[in-house]
């Protein structure tokens, strides 16, 4: 089986990872219920698309029940990270300047999350010594 970070996860399988992240365990039901909310989801859709994840190493399950409990195989932040980094390389030729003000000119940013940006960026200034 190919290592978590190289598999290649889709849209459909990001946003059942980030129900189980948020939930930390869910049945097919429980994601199924939440996806229906957005859009049409079809329940047999949802539980092979959830079996493709624990066959491709995203979810794990426990089926000790009449119900399979699924869980994250994958932490959020790692996720993330190469996420981030393909988008950095694909889409800003690596520049995190160029990401910031384009994510800063297209979004609202509240004055919570700019005091932020700004502690971040005086970090950066002063690495540690």
């Amino acid at each position: 089986m190919a290592k978590k970070q190289d598999i290649h996860i889709t849209d459909a399988e990001l946003e059942i990872l980030q129900i189980l992240w948020g939930k930390k365990e869910a049945t097919v039901k429980d994601v199924h219920e939440i996806l229906n909310k957005n859009k049409d989801a079809v329940y047999t859709t949802t539980l092979k698309q959830m079996q493709i994840m624990f066959e491709k190493g995203l979810l794990t399950r426990n089926d000790n029940q009449r119900q399979h409990i699924y869980y994250p195989a994958v932490q959020q932040n790692k996720v993330q990270k190469r996420f981030m980094d393909k988008l950095m390389n694909t889409f800003f030729s690596g520049s995190a300047s160029q990401l910031v003000m384009q994510a800063l000119d297209q979004y609202k940013t509240s004055p919570e999350e700019l005091e932020l940006i700004k502690t971040l960026i005086e970090k950066s200034k002063n690495p540690k010594k």
